[in-house]
């Protein structure tokens, strides 16, 4: 019976865990992941020890599906922190190559916006 149950309670977490991996715009949050895998964890480690290798077996495949969200996780935590990856500078937000970049980007934001494809330069740009 115990292993009944366990199997259900495991295949359920399987079934989110792999409705997460499909769903290629969830990025899970770095303490879901934690948390999960150490669930996962613990729960493979209770049923090889109670012989229950059903629970066990789905307990360990949602341990993969919660490292593919993992790395999609840290993938997108590179993404959003670019200054992370490798060993580039991190420039100064108050920086003169900082204002350009930023007056760029807002110059051709709003020139989609306008629609009229030339935006109208500014001042600080020409510094």
């Amino acid at each position: 019976m115990v292993s009944v149950l366990l199997s259900v309670t495991f295949a359920c977490g399987v079934v989110i865990a792999i409705s997460h991996v499909i769903n290629r715009r969830f990025v899970a949050p770095v303490y879901d992941v934690i948390a999960n895998m150490t669930t996962f964890a613990c729960a493979v480690a209770a049923s090889l020890l109670l012989d229950h290798w059903v629970p066990a077996l789905l307990s360990a495949f949602a341990i993969i599906c919660w490292l593919i969200l993992a790395r999609r996780t840290i993938r997108d935590w590179l993404v959003q922190r670019p200054h992370l990856q490798g060993s580039q500078a991190v420039v100064s937000p108050t920086s003169s190559a900082t204002r350009k970049r930023f007056s760029a980007i807002a110059a051709s934001y709003l020139a989609r916006v306008n629609g009229d494809g030339n935006a109208v330069r500014t001042s600080s740009e020409d510094n």
